[in-house]
């Protein structure tokens, strides 16, 4: 603030290390023991493991990517990252309760509204990180197909979503690879097509990092 401000206000910012590498494991691990399932890899029986699984492990590290996300300003990753641990969360409750093998209806519905929401956030995401982008929306279509086989019974759609959820877990890997490689530094770099604010992100000034600070949420009055 200038310092002829007559009610001068200090705004502190915390360094955080970047959370993304996190949810991306979280949510190649998620979708990779769930395809098992799907895919006949893992006994119908084992049904509930998985969901033990997905409540246990994938569900708290996308959940904790998430509040980190956001505490970096970060929203779109914090929103993406939240929605998927909880559609991880319902779907391991599901599993854990439900008898082997069984479709239920209510996941469907609600799967098909996170598909929704991780689709529109991966759009959105397109605009700044391309990378980051493209797996949020083949996580989408990963979760619509599933959605689509709790409403409909139809096996087509189970052994599609198993093997697209194979693929989203190379590819979140892939992607969580280059974030940490970005993040430390290293020489060798993999491009997570940054444009826009991401590539001011990591490449501008101070300045630029600061610019629209008193327009953000909880700096600004309302949100």
């Amino acid at each position: 603030m200038s310092s002829t401000d007559p009610d001068p206000v200090v705004v502190t910012l915390r360094p955080l290390g970047s959370p993304t590498a996190l949810g991306l494991f979280g949510l190649a691990a998620a979708t990779l023991t769930l395809a098992g399932l799907q895919l006949g890899w893992v006994p119908v029986a084992q049904g509930s493991t998985v969901g033990l699984l997905l409540v246990g492990f994938a569900a708290p590290a996308q959940l904790l990517a998430s509040v980190l996300a956001f505490l970096a300003r970060d929203a779109g990753i914090g929103t993406a990252m939240a929605v998927l641990s909880l559609t991880w969360l319902a779907t391991g409750l599901v599993l854990v309760t439900s008898e082997p093998g069984s479709r239920s209806a209510a996941l469907g519905l609600l799967l098909l509204s996170s598909a929704v929401a991780v689709g529109v956030t991966g759009v959105t995401g397109l605009l700044t990180k391309i990378a980051t982008g493209c797996v949020l929306l083949v996580a989408a279509l990963r979760i619509a197909l599933t959605s689509g086989y709790e409403l409909t019974g139809a096996d087509w759609l189970q052994t599609t979503a198993g093997a697209l959820g194979v693929a989203l877990a190379v590819l979140a890997v892939a992607v969580a690879w280059a974030s940490e490689l970005e993040n430390s530094g290293a020489p060798v770099r993999v491009p997570l097509g940054r444009r826009g604010k991401g590539a001011t992100a990591v490449a501008g000034s101070f300045a630029d990092q600061k610019s629209g600070l008193a327009t953000e949420p909880g700096v600004r009055t309302r949100l």
